[in-house]
């Protein structure tokens, strides 16, 4: 299984070559389970779960894996590898810590572009859009507009200038994951890193159209109402 297929590349390699880190091999958090990680690499596709200096580390403020994070593993004979490092973050996508403790939670890492879903229906709200814009902007991921099920809105062209005006320069698509209209433009984003949809995170590469108009269905099937995403990175390469 090749790393680059997961968004491996010239940043993380020099990031890798630059330290000693022995007999570990580098792996991507594709999905997390409490305490447990899956990770895919040159190796496959398998469970991890944080190391002991791992945990010592993040005692002492060292990150904790998240969701679309390179990390460096260690493959043993056991059933479950471990983690011993989360490499730097190109991006970041946060969140307020749960319950009373102050600080953020990372839900999902290394996105280069962000979809940001909207269906073109009577949920259309492009003030909601423009909140999450910022979000997108801090994370370090460039945020491209989707609007959704353009086959059931009469005047598309009209509400995407009306979606343009507050884009703060993020590009605006017009899709319909029904028909297919304006997925080809949608893939071009996509085919320049890995990319995030509302609903989906550090979503990788996209090879076919099928697929694309299927994960946009998924992430904008409830409109343009804005979810927690889940704690999984999906790549229908």
């Amino acid at each position: 299984m090749s790393l680059s297929r997961w968004g491996w590349n010239s940043y993380f390699e020099a990031l890798w070559s630059d330290g000693d880190r022995g007999n570990a091999v580098p792996a991507r958090v594709i999905a997390q389970q409490r305490r447990f990680w899956r990770v895919v690499g040159d190796f496959g596709e398998g469970w991890a779960e944080a190391a002991g200096r791992l945990r010592d580390a993040a005692d002492g403020g060292a990150e904790w894996p998240a969701v679309g994070d390179w990390v460096a593993l260690e493959l043993h004979d056991a059933a479950v590898a471990a983690i011993r490092e989360v490499l730097p973050r190109r991006s970041q996508f946060v969140r307020k810590s749960p319950g009373k403790k102050i600080g953020e939670q990372v839900i999902a890492a290394n996105a280069d572009v962000a979809l940001l879903v909207s269906a073109l229906d009577g949920d259309f709200n492009p003030r909601r859009v423009e909140r999450y814009l910022a979000q997108c902007w801090e994370s370090g991921a460039r945020p491209v507009i989707v609007l959704n099920k353009a086959d059931t809105c009469e005047d598309s062209e009209g509400k995407a200038a009306e979606m343009e005006r507050v884009a703060l320069g993020a590009a605006v698509c017009v899709v319909s994951a029904k028909t297919g209209q304006g997925i080809e433009e949608l893939e071009k984003f996509e085919a320049r890193g890995d990319a995030g949809a509302a609903g989906l995170i550090g979503s990788g590469k996209i090879d076919d159209r099928e697929q694309t108009a299927r994960r946009i269905a998924a992430s904008g099937a409830a409109g343009s109402r804005r979810r927690q995403p889940r704690k999984a990175y999906h790549d229908d390469a």
